[in-house]
């Protein structure tokens, strides 16, 4: 097996075209036409966003409804959905939109955010490049997650489920290409990662395989 080639990215966002979003009723209607990077962007890509933070809600819907439609409820609901158990975006889709219809069909009043509010539909590009370092044997796997930036995590971890082989992460796939590496790929197979920010994550991995030892 080759060496694992360390990569690192960052996000080109651009706007999607779509009109801001300025009560719940919009906000569905723009999901249900939006593009699939789209989706993506705000579930999955908002790790590598610098201004967002928010340990409680991952992804943008779930805290624009807290903070700009007071809807906490809501937030709730949109905020432990983990869109990677999900065979392809258009399922993701579908659940989005059956609990904002059903949050619809709750209220009375359709919430609404302040003037400034609005919640903008945005995706973005993924450029990647070659970081020029390498990791030559599994052995070396941890100590080298422990020094990658967020976007060699994001890249290697989160970023790798959406290419061949679909839904795994590059350390698996490359862990895969050694014998006797098994335990340390049910190790990483454990780690719950959508809840985890980056740096949180790369410090989990590197915990997680220090336990599953080398084989």
């Amino acid at each position: 097996m080759g060496d694992f080639i360390i990569q690192d990215c960052s996000l080109l966002a651009k706007t999607s075209g779509l009109p801001a979003a300025i009560n719940l009723r919009e906000l569905r209607d723009r999901i249900a036409l939006c593009s699939q990077d789209v989706l993506y962007h705000h579930f999955c890509e908002t790790l590598l966003v610098p201004s967002f933070d928010n340990p409680d809600y991952r992804n943008d819907f779930a805290a624009w409804a807290l903070l700009q439609l007071g809807d906490r409820v809501l937030a709730e609901q949109l905020g432990i959905i983990n869109p990677y158990i999900f065979p392809d975006l258009e399922k993701l889709r579908e659940q989005v939109l059956e609990i904002l219809d059903e949050r619809l069909s709750e209220v009375i009043f359709v919430p609404s955010c302040q003037p400034g509010g609005e919640f903008f539909f945005t995706e973005a590009v993924t450029v990647v490049f070659d970081t020029g370092k390498r990791i030559a044997s599994p052995k070396a796997l941890p100590e080298a997650i422990g020094t990658m930036t967020n976007g060699s995590i994001y890249y290697h971890f989160f970023e790798a489920r959406r290419r061949e082989p679909v839904g795994v992460d590059d350390f698996s796939a490359w862990l895969g290409g050694f014998p006797g590496q098994e335990a340390w790929r049910l190790a990483l197979q454990t780690v719950d990662f959508v809840f985890f920010s980056l740096p949180e994550l790369r410090g989990e991995l590197v915990r997680v395989l220090g336990k599953g030892g080398v084989a």
